[in-house]
C-alpha cells in the first residue's frame, strides 16, 4: 500500500513531536508523524530519577496524547528512504510518498559499542539514566552503595545530553554525603574530553565540584571493555596509551551512540559522520543533498549539543524554512546553534549553561549569574521543565 502526505515527519519524540505541532499552527493541512512507539517519553526527567529526585512515572505519557489534533500517526517503523523518489519504506512493507519531509529520527543506542557492557548492563550495580527501565536501577544502586569504587562514565563521540554523566554523579555523591558514607567511597570519573564542559567558564566550576565530592577525574579516556564476572572494566588514555583494569561496586555508564542504522544507510547521510548523522545546512536545517528534506534534533550533523533545548530552538527554523518552500520562496529561519544544558551539581543546586555553536554564553533567565551553581533546582529542574515541555513545547507554544 502506498499513501501520500504533503509533510511527513520520520520521528514521534521532542522534536517530531514539536515540529508537527507548529506545522498545524502554521496552517500546514496535511500532516503525519512516523512512529512505532505507543509512549512518549520526556528523557530528561530520567536523570533525576536515577538520583532519587522523581518518580519514573513522571516522565512518560501515552503517545496518543502528544500527537497534535489534525496530525495522521503511522504506527510504524521505517525501515529506509529514497528521496530521489520522495518515498518512505515501511517495516510493514507499506510506502509513504511525500512533498516535504522532516527527518527527526532520534538517535541510537549502542549497548554492544564497548564490549561486555551490553551483558554487565543492568546486572551487580552497573545501570544507565540513558533507559526508562534502568534509570530507577541507578537510583536502587546508589542506595545500596556504602563503600567500595563507583564508576561514572562517558563514552567518545557524540552523545545526547553530553552533561548527564557528570549530573548523576554528583547527584550521587551528594546523597551519600548526606548518609556520611562519601569518605568511604573511591568515585572516580571517565571522559573522553580534554575538560569537564566544552565552554570553560563551566569547565573550571565543575572541576572545584568533582573536586568538593572527592572525584578522581580521567580526562581524553574511555572505557575499552567491562568484564561482568570479575566486577571490572578496562580503560584507556587515548593521549598516553596508558590502560588500566579498575574494579566496580557501582557503575554509572552510558552507551555509544550513533544515528540509526537505517537512517546511516540513505542517501541523506553525511558522508564524513563516522556516526551516520543525517547531513543539513547548520543554519537552515535544510537538507544539503534534497531541498525537499529537513533534518533537526539528535540524528542531524549539526556541531550543538544534542539537548532538549536545541530541539525547541531547532523548530520553529524548520516550520519557518519548510514552510516557505511550499510558496516556493526561500525561509528567513536562522539557528545559531543555541543549546542548554542545566547539569545538577548537588541533590539542590544546578548550573545553568546555555550556550551558541560559537561557545557564547547565550543566558536567558535576567538577573541570574549563570557562571555560578544556582540554588534550589528542584521548581526549574523538577517542575518547571517538564511543565514547559509537555504544556508549552509539544504544543508548539514556545
Amino acid at each position: 500500500m502506498s499513501t501520500h502526505h504533503q509533510i511527513v515527519i520520520i520521528g514521534g519524540g521532542s522534536a517530531g513531536i514539536t515540529v508537527a505541532a507548529r506545522l498545524k499552527r502554521a496552517g500546514a493541512s496535511d500532516v503525519a508523524v512516523i512512529d512505532p512507539s505507543d509512549v512518549h517519553y520526556y528523557q530528561p526527567l530520567w536523570t533525576l530519577v536515577g538520583g532519587g529526585r522523581a518518580r519514573d512515572a513522571q516522565s512518560v505519557r501515552p503517545m496518543s496524547w502528544v500527537i497534535p489534533r489534525g496530525v495522521h500517526w503511522i504506527h510504524d517503523s521505517v525501515t529506509g528512504i529514497s528521496p530521489e523518489s520522495c518515498s518512505i519504506a515501511l517495516a510493514s512493507g507499506d510506502t509513504i510518498t511525500y512533498d516535504r519531509l522532516v527527518v527527526a529520527a532520534g538517535i541510537q543506542l549502542n549497548w554492544d559499542g564497548i564490549p561486555g557492557l551490553a551483558d554487565a548492563m543492568g546486572h551487580d550495580g552497573m545501570s544507565s539514566n540513558y533507559d526508562y527501565y534502568l534509570a530507577p536501577k541507578t537510583w536502587e544502586n546508589v542506595q545500596r552503595t556504602r563503600s567500595g569504587t563507583a564508576i561514572f562514565h562517558m563514552p567518545a563521540g557524540p552523545i545526547k545530553c553530553a552533561g548527564a554523566p557528570q549530573k548523576i554523579a554528583y547527584l550521587a555523591a551528594d546523597y551519600w554525603r548526606e548518609q556520611g558514607v562519601l569518605d568511604n567511597i573511591r568515585k572516580i570519573m571517565i571522559l573522553p574530553t580534554p575538560g569537564m564542559f566544552g565552554v570553560k567558564v563551566w569547565s573550571d566550576v565543575l572541576v572545584d565540584v568533582a573536586a568538593r565530592y572527592g572525584f578522581e577525574v580521567h580526562l581524553n579516556t574511555v572505557v575499552t571493555s567491562v568484564d561482568a564476572a570479575a566486577h571490572t572494566m578496562e580503560i584507556k588514555n587515548n593521549e598516553t596509551g596508558e590502560t588500566q583494569t579498575l574494579p566496580y561496586n557501582f557503575a554509572h555508564m552510558v552507551p555509544p551512540q550513533s544515528a540509526p542504522d537505517w537512517l546511516a544507510a540513505t542517501p541523506l547521510v553525511d558522508a564524513d559522520s563516522p556516526f551516520g548523522y543525517m547531513a543539513v545546512d547548520k543554519f537552515t536545517l535544510q537538507s544539503t543533498k534534497y531541498p525537499e528534506v529537513f533534518g533537526l534534533g539528535d540524528c542531524t550533523n549539526t556541531p550543538n549539543s544534542k539537548t532538549g533545548a536545541a530541539i525547541r530552538k531547532q523548530a520553529p527554523v524548520v516550520v519557518e524554512n519548510l514552510m516557505a518552500t511550499l510558496k516556493g520562496g526561500v525561509g528567513s529561519g536562522h539557528y545559531d546553534g543555541y543549546a542548554s544544558c542545566p547539569i545538577t551539581t548537588s541533590r539542590k543546586k544546578l548550573l545553568l549553561c546555555e550556550f551558541d555553536y560559537d561557545l557564547n554564553l547565550r543566558p536567558s533567565l535576567k538577573g541570574v549569574d549563570q557562571t555560578k551553581e544556582i540554588v534550589d533546582y528542584n521548581r526549574f529542574k523538577k517542575v518547571g521543565l517538564p511543565r514547559l515541555y509537555w504544556d508549552f513545547m509539544l504544543k508548539g507554544r514556545v
